[in-house]
């Protein structure tokens, strides 16, 4: 099962990160790969989105649970798609500085073996390029900082 982790500090605060990631209607217009999204259903510090994802032949539309704690962690569960298992979570640590550390941990499996081994090999590259979007995001709504 491929699973990535990563934590960055960098020069924005935990809200505005936060801002950025829970933003989900907006992906398409920024995330590698995300051809569109939309929050479907919306309660108390959680919401319930479609996104579909699209890579040269692939096209798969994937259903989550998203759990909010506002400007500390967001968390998604795994509800419809071609996967078996689907988690990731993103937490915003506040540096004394004003910055905020990330860390950011995915992981999943797909149903079909086949997809497995083809995403598998470039699912680091992916995940990596998928994390830096939402940085380059941050710099163009909050201007770029060091």
């Amino acid at each position: 099962m491929p699973r990535h982790e990563e934590r960055r500090t960098l020069p924005f605060s935990a809200e505005e990160l936060y801002a950025v990631v829970v933003d989900v209607d907006r992906y398409p217009e920024f995330l590698p790969w995300c051809l569109g999204a939309r929050i479907f259903k919306r309660a108390p510090n959680q919401f319930w989105a479609d996104l579909i994802i699209g890579f040269k032949m692939f096209r798969e539309k994937f259903t989550s649970h998203v759990h909010l704690d506002p400007a500390k962690s967001i968390e998604v569960s795994y509800v419809d798609g071609p996967l078996k298992y689907l988690h990731n979570r993103w937490d915003f640590i506040p540096e004394p500085n004003g910055h905020c550390t990330i860390d950011f941990v995915v992981d999943f499996q797909f149903k079909s073996h086949l997809f497995e081994k083809l995403v598998g090999a470039l699912f680091t590259e992916a995940v990596h390029h998928m994390v830096m979007a939402f940085v380059k995001r941050a710099e163009e709504i909050y201007g770029k900082r060091s």
